[in-house]
């Protein structure tokens, strides 16, 4: 499909498709792709939404998505690497606007089928659970989101986020257990911590090393001392540096007092069936329900990058090619940071970013300190 006109709309407001291509083109140029390719990408993103890329900013959200705080189907990420430029992520509902859930499934689906024709990968894994979660009525908050990792050369690497609750709540551990058994990852499911229940599972399609499968699962109240508990990977990573991760990204209240807002969010992905240990783990904190205002996310963002040996300068430069607003005039632009860890692989740090292309959420209210009397 190809998207309406991504200019301006009839008032002279910027339309999604402009806005948001914009953004990505700058954050083409932080991330070091060439101005090709990353042309390429952006035809894709309008493309993928479809007539809502056509739609003016003046204009309310066409749907009320999942994907964004501000109703953006649209999310953009940098995974930062040591001595490497960091990989350029878009997650995007291609459905965004359908008349229902079912609709926007069936969007998202056929768009999926589209990229596979056009970059001549399988569909495999995808047709296998088809029907455990985009069933004729579903449920849930979403239907199909596709992440594109925007690599070097035009082709991006795909991978599908799917509901598990699309048959219902009660029924999403048990439509992750048939997933994995269907995908060959039959003793996959006991190898995942508890929690609060599965808001995701992702396939990777196309041009991977490993392609992998992904089970999120939902933390509530989560402390530092069980996020260090949380991996099931072989072997496990230090509890103490997953600990320290959590206490930087939560702050100093949340640290101590656990997540009582959103949930932190846990991710075991899984490879193959010789092995029924997750091959990574991924733990995600809501770093925008944590701050004050995303002057203070970004602080703790640069503080975990240098940690970790990688250039905290990027994330500044990617917030200023997103917006021109000052980070402590609003918090969500930073949404979630997250650190991976793969197997054979050394840990990268992600930085999931808002395009805000309809609102921006006022910093949070913060009370005011007395001086201190100096005597």
């Amino acid at each position: 499909m190809t998207a309406t006109p991504t200019g301006t709309g009839p008032q002279g407001t910027p339309t999604l498709g402009a806005f948001t291509g914009a953004q990505l083109r700058r954050l083409g140029a932080v991330a070091g792709l060439t101005a090709s390719d990353t042309e390429t990408y952006v035809r894709v993103l309008t493309d993928s939404l479809g007539p809502v890329a056509g739609r003016p900013l003046h204009l309310p959200p066409p749907y009320r998505t999942f994907l964004s705080d501000d109703h953006t189907p649209v999310e953009f990420s940098l995974s930062f690497r040591p001595d490497a430029a960091p990989a350029l992520r878009v997650l995007l509902e291609p459905g965004c606007g359908a008349d229902s859930l079912a609709l926007n499934g069936r969007a998202g689906l056929e768009t999926v089928r589209e990229m596979a024709r056009r970059w001549r990968f399988g569909t495999s894994p995808l047709d296998e659970v088809a029907d455990l979660f985009l069933p004729s009525a579903p449920r849930g908050p979403l239907a199909l989101w596709i992440a594109l990792e925007l690599a070097p050369g035009g082709v991006p690497k795909v991978k599908v986020y799917l509901n598990p609750a699309a048959g219902g709540e009660e029924r999403s551990a048990a439509t992750v257990r048939e997933a994995l058994r269907r995908l060959g990852l039959r003793r996959a499911h006991a190898n995942l911590p508890p929690g609060g229940g599965h808001p995701f599972l992702a396939l990777d399609l196309g041009d991977w090393a490993e392609p992998r499968v992904k089970v999120y699962v939902r933390h509530d109240n989560l402390t530092s001392a069980r996020a260090g508990r949380l991996s099931r990977m072989v072997p496990e990573p230090s509890a103490a540096s997953v600990e320290a991760f959590f206490r930087t990204v939560a702050g100093p209240g949340a640290a101590v007092t656990g997540l009582t807002g959103r949930p932190g969010l846990s991710c075991h992905s899984f490879t193959g069936p010789a092995d029924p240990r997750p091959s990574g783990f991924t733990l995600h904190v809501p770093v925008r329900d944590y701050a004050a205002h995303d002057g203070e996310a970004l602080a703790r963002a640069s503080r975990l990058l240098r940690q970790y040996g990688m250039d905290a300068s990027v994330l500044v430069r990617a917030l200023a090619a997103l917006t021109d607003r000052r980070p402590e005039d609003g918090v969500g632009l930073i949404a979630y940071l997250a650190l991976a860890l793969q197997r054979g692989s050394r840990p990268r740090v992600t930085a999931y970013l808002s395009s805000e292309a309809y609102a921006v959420r006022p910093p949070a209210a913060v009370p005011l300190r007395r001086p201190v009397a100096v005597h």
